[in-house]
């Protein structure tokens, strides 16, 4: 299990101030572990199950995705960046997210998680080939571990706008008229995961796959119950990275929340969604910044609901950056930017929704009354 600070001050550190008014308290989460068994380098890819494959590839191109991969029953996407790709979407009789993907910093990393977890190294069907091994996390989650043979190579780029910022003008005589067409996805930056098993699934993360927090979610007035959400980030020491790979926060169901796609710069965002909507997609929030992570956002629902981010701009944390707390609230969401929206929060009520309600109250977890009503509070705060 990931250790927990017994000593030190109870004070915020400089790196904490980088991004948080708070630090850790004593006694609190310290966000890491000493000894994971590895550490992933990155995501590879998200995995999904859907009945209509065109239906999906027509929404993927329009999104900005580029198609590395085509069969009869399966679809890999990718962005311009070079290396694995950022989704695969096989043929299924119903839509459901079937688990992420990490890439192994490097081969030998898959045969020391298969020894510590009892499982075994698999060829893996991504284009090129590779290598693979198959978890489970506590929530649930089929979580592979990837090592690919070939990566992809990089495509053309959707240039950045060059802008004109007080005295430094470096756009003269060159009229600004950004394409209405799709923001060109560069790669795969996050995925976001609902869980019932919020502590143990975190410990895990951080245990086995070596995966570190940035920041840390909390209940206002009830943060000596442990904090509900993080935003967990990759471990390349002192080359900084993603201020999250991975992001997590308790609630009733287990599933999916979002995905985040990177795109060149704000031109990128908005212009891509201008496309979007008049291609008839429904916007569920957006634009604006984001307060943990910084990123430039506008988030999207495709035709099978599930909700994908446009993002550019967000922050990059080497490993001497201390975990961040705040209390979770939906005016903490973003920086600036409309009000974050019902659809966004999942807040509508609905009979699917009362379900997992009811499940997770009468289950094994770590979800009780009152952890659900301080839920519910924050996301209408």
């Amino acid at each position: 299990m990931s250790e927990t600070h017994t000593d030190g001050p109870a004070v915020a550190t400089p790196h904490q101030d980088l991004h948080s008014e708070r630090g850790a308290l004593r006694g609190e989460h310290p966000g890491r572990t000493r000894n994971p068994v590895i550490k992933v380098a990155d995501l590879a890819w998200l995995e999904f199950e859907k009945p209509d494959l065109d239906r999906a590839e027509v929404f993927a191109r329009d999104f900005g995705f580029a198609v590395a991969a085509r069969g009869a029953r399966e679809l890999w996407l990718r962005g311009t960046f070079a290396g694995s790709p950022c989704m695969v979407i096989r043929q299924g009789r119903t839509s459901r997210f079937a688990g992420p993907a990490f890439r192994a910093a490097e081969r030998t990393d898959l045969d020391r998680l298969a020894r510590a977890t009892g499982t075994a190294v698999r060829d893996s069907d991504v284009p090129g080939g590779g290598k693979e091994v198959l978890l489970l996390d506590p929530s649930g989650f089929p979580v592979r571990v990837v090592h690919c043979a070939a990566p992809l190579p990089a495509l053309p780029e959707q240039q950045p706008r060059i802008l004109n910022f007080g005295t430094d003008l470096r756009r003269t005589n060159a009229p600004q008229r950004p394409p209405r067409e799709p923001s060109r996805i560069q790669r795969l930056g996050h995925v976001v995961l609902e869980t019932r098993m919020f502590g143990r699934a975190l410990d895990w993360y951080l245990d086995t796959l070596g995966m570190i927090v940035s920041d840390f979610l909390f209940l206002d007035g009830r943060r000596d119950r442990g904090p509900t959400m993080a935003f967990i980030r990759c471990d390349e020491g002192s080359r900084a990275v993603d201020h999250h790979t991975l992001a997590m926060h308790l609630g009733p169901g287990t599933g999916y929340v979002h995905s985040a796609y990177q795109v060149t710069d704000l031109d990128a965002i908005a212009a891509g969604g201008e496309y979007l909507g008049e291609r008839g997609y429904r916007r569920s929030w957006g634009i604006g910044r984001h307060i943990q992570g910084s990123q430039l956002f506008d988030y999207w629902r495709d035709p099978d609901r599930f909700m994908l981010e446009h993002f550019a701009d967000g922050d990059l944390f080497s490993r001497d950056v201390e975990p961040g707390w705040a209390p979770m609230s939906a005016s903490g969401l973003a920086q600036w930017g409309p009000p974050v929206t019902r659809d966004f929060l999942g807040a509508g009520p609905s009979p699917a929704k009362l379900r997992e309600v009811l499940t997770a109250l009468r289950g094994d977890n770590e979800l009780d009354p009152a952890r659900l009503l301080g839920l519910m509070k924050a996301m209408t705060s």
